[in-house]
């Protein structure tokens, strides 16, 4: 990323001011030549964390040693302390394994290090403090970014659960019109000829849409879930958002084009990604007045567009990818569309999907 490309510029650029300013500085040339020599190095720290460990440590240990035989003073250069990106390096990208062989790496030449400039057990101390905390905060930060990967993937398991059991209410009433139809034609054929026919008409209808929306369920569906009966709110309910906020910010509902007769999983997919939207705004838009919510629809394509006039700044969830924006992303790609958020010009923040009129099969 740029911002390796410019620690190697801070880096190659001190080194040479260290030698140019610093009168006291040890062997200024051996000095120079390995903070720059082996600087570039820090630009694969992410994706090779072991073999930079390695191959950096183990330069500074043959120099020590040789410089220990020769009763030579050790490098002193504070540019040096770069490399102590490494061992954080290490602990956050590095595997288990990797971790354990470059911390015996690097107690090589830091073991050397403190005797060959032993300068009292307080400075030793600190020394090794110092080189711990670098450990301790690759870890932590490794293991604060696996929790969030964790949640996130609960996230939208949690929403292909919703969205399967949804499917499964739309699966049910279909079968149960199907099974409906099918009596009223059987009881009718005795007096009415053409009601056999009829009822195989819708019942063909039914069965189609029925096989649609198991194919999507069974696509979606990762682990067994309780069945929740519960009606599902949809299109016709989207006005009672604008009941949400009676003392915070005016929320607007604009519903345009054609919304009839959307399956019923794309149905409740509009209401909960505008119902998100607007949540997150009234939560976290800074000084809003106006949620505005347009819903719009076409022979193909429902699309949503959810905006609020609040202040910019970081203070919006949605510059750290919330867990209710994962959601309303995974719900919209798993029926075959997509959701994006992100600030508008000039001010406020805005949410955006596009889903598709007909579950994908």
């Amino acid at each position: 990323m740029w911002r390796d490309w410019a620690l190697l510029a801070v880096v190659m650029v001190s080194g040479v001011l260290e030698w140019v300013v610093r009168e006291d500085l040890p062997l200024p040339g051996l000095s120079v030549a390995l903070a720059v020599g082996l600087a570039p190095l820090l630009l694969w720290r992410r994706t090779h964390p072991l073999a930079v460990v390695a191959t950096v440590f183990g330069v500074v240990a043959v120099v020590d040693v040789g410089l220990i035989a020769a009763d030579i003073p050790a490098i002193d250069a504070y540019t040096m302390l770069c490399f102590m990106l490494l061992p954080y390096s290490l602990f956050r990208w590095g595997s288990g394994r990797e971790a354990v062989a470059g911390l015996a790496i690097i107690l090589v030449p830091a073991t050397l290090a403190l005797f060959a400039n032993w300068a009292g057990l307080a400075e030793a101390i600190g020394g090794v403090a110092f080189l711990m905390s670098a450990f301790a905060l690759g870890l932590a930060v490794r293991s604060q970014h696996s929790a969030r990967e964790r949640r996130l993937e609960q996230v939208k398991s949690e929403e292909r659960v919703l969205l399967a059991r949804e499917l499964h209410d739309t699966v049910a009433h279909h079968v149960s019109a199907i099974a409906v139809h099918a009596q009223a034609g059987r009881a009718l054929a005795a007096t009415s000829p053409s009601s056999p026919l009829e009822a195989l008409e819708v019942i063909e209808v039914e069965a189609s849409r029925t096989l649609a929306e198991m194919r999507a369920m069974v696509r979606v569906l990762r682990r067994e879930a309780p069945v929740d009966y519960a009606p599902q709110p949809g299109v016709a309910d989207l006005e009672r958002l604008s009941r949400a906020s009676p003392s915070g910010p005016r929320v607007e509902v604009r519903v345009s084009g054609d919304l009839t007769a959307l399956p019923a999983a794309i149905d409740a997919a509009v209401f909960r990604i505008a119902q998100e939207a607007v949540t997150n705004a009234l939560r976290h838009a800074r000084n809003a007045s106006l949620i505005d919510v347009r819903i719009a629809g076409d022979r193909s394509t429902v699309s949503l567009v959810i905006r609020d006039d609040g202040d910019p700044g970081p203070a919006h969830p949605a510059h750290e990818a919330g867990f209710g924006l994962t959601g309303m992303a995974e719900r919209a790609l798993l029926l075959g569309g997509a959701c994006r958020a992100g600030p508008c010009p000039g001010r406020g923040w805005a949410v955006s999907a596009t889903l598709p009129r007909q579950v994908p099969t």
